[in-house]
């Protein structure tokens, strides 16, 4: 008999589905289908806050790294300009030494030995100022510009153009685009 009970209610769920009930596992499919639904929803939302994060991230990342880079160049750039600041501070200081010998060699005697010697040393010295990119700033004849030129007189004279140069007292130089000193120029009327 005990079979026979057992036997009962192993057919009994089979009962409850042949009358038109639905099984115990049918009706919480469609509870755990919403929550499926659900779960898909959350991990969806999930999902578009972490692609946002990330993107937020990325974005970050990317301005960190243009504004490290930026900070390199202004500072390669600061090196740069104070590195040429200071070479032309040093040789703004050499210049007069240089004018000194030229104006030395402008009433120099006729073969002096001594005089040879300063002739060499003033072509040293404009060989050094050439290899490290000093240019002399050419005046003579040229139209007056205040960037390059600094007027000590304004002159009449008839066989130069008015607004230009007659003569260079003392010469002007520039390292690369930066005038170290200005010629120093008489400029006809």
């Amino acid at each position: 008999m005990t079979e026979k009970k057992h036997h009962h209610k192993e057919h009994k769920p089979e009962e409850e589905t042949a009358e038109g009930q639905a099984p115990v596992e049918a009706v919480a499919m469609p509870e755990s289908g919403e929550q499926l639904a659900a779960e898909m929803d959350a991990l969806k939302k999930q999902l578009e806050e972490a692609q946002a994060q990330v993107s937020e991230y990325k974005d970050s990342w990317l301005r960190s790294q243009a504004e490290f880079q930026n900070y390199k160049k202004r500072l390669d750039r600061d090196n740069e300009l104070t590195y040429v600041t200071m070479k032309g501070d040093i040789i703004k200081k050499v210049l007069p030494v240089l004018d000194d010998l030229e104006r030395a060699l402008q009433n120099r005697p006729e073969d002096n030995g001594w005089a040879s010697g300063i002739e060499l040393i003033v072509r040293k010295l404009q060989n050094i100022l050439d290899a490290e990119g000093v240019k002399r700033i050419e005046a003579e004849g040229l139209e007056f510009n205040p960037n390059f030129h600094e007027a000590i007189s304004h002159e009449p004279n008839e066989s130069v153009a008015s607004g230009h140069v007659i003569a260079v007292v003392q010469n002007g130089y520039m390292l690369g685009e930066r005038v170290i000193r200005p010629a120093l120029v008489r400029v006809a009327q």
